[in-house]
This record gives structure tokens, sequence and C-alpha cells, in this order.
């Protein structure tokens, strides 16, 4: 951002030595523009480290689901062999037996599906994918601001320089690039990109 910035008010100064030793009001103009593209160019830095943070922690929520996910899925594995050995002990099932493989299969229900905690197996693969589906937004808007914010230092660029050549091809160049790239962070802001 800051080197946006720097370019920015490297095109201004310029404008206002080109306004006072030439009297060019197109100096001027390209001025205000900079200016523009220098507050669209702060605002989509801000989109796209506000959207990076919302990709990490919905990524480390995810990935927390998940290791949460497999460590009830060892549990379970765990219990079930459990069960299965006592099952098969040679002296047959007693009360005491019967009543600890009870437990652990309602144990092993509870870890599979909990909707009243909502920390089930069932429930942990459904928050996951939430987390995903969040994450993945939120790059794709991150990659949305960057584009925007490339686009304005390219604008920003191509107006400082129309400054000092006084083409004015350049100018309406820098128009064009910024306009489109304000217009187009401001769709990645709305949601509709």
């Amino acid at each position: 951002m800051s080197e946006g910035l720097e370019h920015a008010r490297e095109g201004i100064e310029r404008a206002h030595h080109a306004h006072e030793s030439h009297g060019d009001s197109a100096a001027r103009w390209v001025a205000i523009l900079v200016a523009l593209f220098a507050a669209g160019l702060a605002l989509a830095d801000v989109g796209e480290k506000a959207s990076q943070t919302s990709f990490l922690m919905h990524h480390i929520a995810m990935t927390d689901d998940y290791a949460y996910y497999q460590a009830k899925n060892l549990r379970i594995e765990t219990l079930q062999s459990s069960n299965d050995i006592l099952r098969n002990l040679p002296g047959g099932i007693t009360a005491a037996i019967a009543e600890r493989i009870k437990a652990a299969d309602a144990t092993i229900a509870r870890l599979r599906d909990n909707p009243k905690e909502g920390n089930g197996m069932k429930q942990l693969l459904a928050q996951a994918e939430e987390n995903r589906r969040h994450a993945d937004h939120a790059l794709h808007r991150e990659h949305g601001y960057a584009g925007a914010a490339g686009a304005l230092q390219i604008a920003i660029l191509l107006a400082s320089v129309s400054i000092v050549t006084r083409m004015a091809p350049l100018r309406y160049a820098a128009g064009a690039i910024g306009g489109l790239a304000m217009l187009f962070g401001l769709a990645v802001f709305a949601g509709a990109v």
C-alpha cells in the first residue's frame, strides 16, 4: 500500500510543479484523478487485508474441525476394537461386560451424531464445509481486491507520466484503467464478482 501511495504523492507533486511552471490546467485534473485513484487504492488494500484475515480465520477453523473429526474417528475405532475384544472373550459376555459394550455403543453413537451439543462427526463435517466455503469466498475477494489495487497502481503511474510528458493519450488511458479498476473494486465489495 505504501508504494502505491508514494506513486500517488509523486504524481500530485509533479502535477503541482507542472501547473506552477507551465500553467497546465490538465495537470490539475490529473492530480485530482491521482488523488481519487490513491483513495481507491487505499480502500482496495484495506479490503484485500480484511479478506486475507477472513480467509485465514475460516481456513484455521476448517482445519480445526477436520482435526477434531479425525480425533473422534480414532476414538470410535478404539471403542469398536474394545467392543470386538469384549464380545469375543473366552468366558462369554457377563452382565458387566454387556454394560461396558452398551456404554461404548452409546458413546460411539454420540461421537458420530450429537445435534444437542453440535460436536458430533456429522456436525463437524458440516461446520468444516461451511468454513471451507467462507474461506474460498474470502480468497476470491482477496484476489479481486489485489487485481483492483494493481490496476490502480498502473493508472497512477500512467497519470504521473502523462503530467511529465504532457501526452493526452496517457491521461485518458490512466483514467480508463483507473475508472475500470475502481468499478471492479466496487463490484468485489458488493459481491457481484
